[in-house]
């Protein structure tokens, strides 16, 4: 098994555990059903040239269908329960920005920070990774979490964990995203909160992070239209007011994904 480093991870082996049981014991009844048919219906058994009249039995119908549709209903709202679990972050996470590229993960923090296959988390609190692609589609994958999310190139989708087991987490990318892909690889290193504040800490900057995104997206800011804001700046015609024509123009391929990252945070940062 592997460790269960996440608060989800032991609802989804739990889950996991559940069907596969259930599974098995369908599997094993099937089998001995069909033996047992083969065995007791066989023709050496009763006129060679007559086959045997078997008649139905409703009511043993009617209730394995009961109770197979009972069965899928309870996987489906267990299921359900835990992806609400997953997909709803809890208030103020830790946001880190996560950029996939052929064939390297990029991790950016608030402060500037960047790493390159390397996140760095604390023990015991939320974070929210902010996930985007510069290529193709690539597939955040966590196993030691139980957690995957796509990495689409031109939008952005999230994906939120606790971590609670100290020490060190493969990352995988989990869709073929090229040549490399089985190479694309990265840690998740999980620290105790007093050794992570230590390390937040830390003056020295990884090479290219001479700014924050704050101070970037203020920069771009001032120089461009204000209205920013990922889908607007993306794609402005997908979301579209009443009483407004389409006529806001597309910056798709005019800003980078750092950039739009820094102006977001630096949106936030405004009160």
């Amino acid at each position: 098994m592997l460790p269960q480093a996440s608060t989800i991870s032991q609802n989804v082996d739990s889950l996991f555990n559940f069907i596969f049981w259930i599974s098995l014991i369908s599997f094993i009844g099937v089998v001995v059903a069909t033996i047992y048919f083969i065995v007791r219906y066989h023709r050496s058994r009763w006129d060679p040239f007559k086959t045997p009249y078997i008649t139905g039995h409703s009511m043993m119908e009617i209730s394995v269908s009961v109770g197979l549709f009972i069965l899928v209903m309870i996987i489906f709202a267990w299921g359900w329960i835990d992806y609400k679990k997953i997909i709803n972050a809890p208030s103020d996470p830790l946001e880190i920005s996560v950029l996939g590229k052929q064939w390297m993960w990029e991790f950016e923090y608030a402060n500037g920070r960047k790493l390159t296959n390397e996140l760095v988390v604390p023990q015991g609190r939320p974070v929210k990774l902010i996930m985007s692609s510069a290529d193709v589609l690539h597939s955040f994958y966590i196993p030691n979490f139980r957690l995957k999310q796509d990495v689409v190139p031109g939008t952005y989708t999230t994906l939120w964990f606790e971590a609670t087991q100290v020490g060190e987490h493969p990352v995988f990318c989990a869709e073929y995203c090229g040549t490399a892909h089985s190479k694309m690889l990265a840690t998740v290193k999980v620290l105790k909160p007093e050794e992570y504040d230590r390390w937040e800490k830390e003056e020295k900057k990884e090479e290219g992070a001479s700014v924050s995104p704050v101070e970037l997206g203020k920069n771009i800011f001032t120089q461009k239209d204000e209205n920013y804001i990922r889908e607007s700046l993306m794609q402005p015609q997908a979301k579209l007011v009443k009483g407004f024509p389409p006529v806001m123009p597309t910056f798709q391929g005019t800003l980078t994904d750092e950039e739009v990252n820094a102006i977001v945070a630096y949106l936030k940062s405004l009160k």
